[in-house]
């Protein structure tokens, strides 16, 4: 399988995503996963095994346990490949790119219309 196949077979699962939301803040060991869910402990190992397969998770010992990271590297492709379905978001880059243009049109033309020697008061400042 390609990347972008093994990463959303792996979020698939909603208890699978529910980890990954856990785990993007800091790591945890597989007991405090654990503890977020009702299914059993080897349930959530077997997930977690997935999750580390795919990738999307490293795990690191730490003592007795086992501590689990998010890798976000892996989630890139997918995320990129998302992004051409997501029409609102370049929506609103175009949208605020134009704005971009239009603050730096209005800014040009100000300083065009007011001669450097002359102060401007508030009053001008204002209706400007």
């Amino acid at each position: 399988m390609d990347e972008l196949t093994d990463v959303a077979d792996a979020i698939a699962d909603p208890v699978r995503r529910e980890i990954l939301v856990m785990l993007r803040h800091a790591p945890l060991t597989a007991g405090e996963i654990a503890a977020g869910f009702s299914i059993s402990r080897p349930a959530v190992s077997r997930h977690l095994r997935v999750l580390r397969e795919s990738g999307l998770v490293r795990d690191e010992q730490a003592g007795r346990h086992r501590r689990y990271s998010l890798d976000r590297s892996r989630l890139g492709p997918l995320t990129a490949w998302l992004a051409q379905f997501d029409t609102q978001r370049s929506d609103w880059s175009q949208r605020l790119a134009a704005l971009e243009t239009e603050v730096h049109r209005t800014r040009r033309d100000r300083t065009r219309s007011t001669p450097a020697d002359t102060p401007r008061t508030a009053h001008q400042e204002d209706t400007a």
